[in-house]
């Protein structure tokens, strides 16, 4: 924060989708801030989880990241314009990754994700932003025989792009073992179908 005070930000949040547990929450959405030393105006999406410390309330994840349509080039060409979609459909998107997880096949999985892809998995701490890490991570995390059902859903939908944040759970088809995680997907529209351009799985 030395270099981004010395921009003089001020927010304002224009959407916000909070799910509460016993004892943390999270918020996602999009924020808006001004830039009081030069006028700048930034809109991004935000990631909160906040968790109870010692009397109050902390932030234990905030992730922020600018709004797609700013680095994701430019927009689909007329004659493939992103189709609409329903809030439903968006959560439905869902169901194409987890019947590539169902394939036991990395690659398979690999491919769901775009070609600009930010994969925070739930079980590792390295950050994996092309093909070959995403296909890597997977090869040992498909070999629990993980399958997925998504428990809630909170969408927010824009012209070729889409987030879809909430709670999943999976059970290990190798062990029986069930985890239950927040997540939070990023889809946008590349060559013609909806891709993971930012995938953040977190344990509860």
């Amino acid at each position: 924060f030395v270099d981004f005070l010395q921009k003089k930000p001020q927010g304002v949040i224009l959407e916000s989708n909070v799910i509460k547990g016993d004892d943390w929450a999270m918020d996602a959405g999009i924020y808006e801030f001004t830039m009081g030393a030069t006028g700048d105006v930034v809109k991004a999406r935000y990631s909160y989880v906040y968790t109870y410390e010692e009397g109050e309330w902390k932030i234990a994840h905030h992730h922020s990241s600018v709004m797609p349509e700013a680095f994701l080039g430019a927009p689909a060409a007329a004659d493939t314009p992103a189709p609409a979609m329903t809030k439903a459909e968006v959560t439905g998107l869902f169901n194409l990754w987890n019947d590539a997880l169902a394939t036991l096949d990395p690659d398979t999985v690999a491919k769901r994700y775009a070609s600009k892809p930010v994969l925070l998995p739930t079980v590792s701490d390295v950050p994996r932003t092309d093909y070959e890490s995403i296909k890597s991570y997977f090869v040992d995390f498909l070999q629990k025989k993980p399958q997925g059902v998504i428990l809630e859903s909170n969408v927010i939908k824009g012209d070729d792009w889409a987030m879809d944040a909430g709670i999943y759970e999976f059970t290990m088809g190798a062990t029986g073992d069930v985890v239950k995680a927040r997540y939070s997907y990023v889809y946008t529209y590349e060559e013609g179908e909806w891709k993971i351009a930012h995938h953040h799985s977190s344990v509860m």
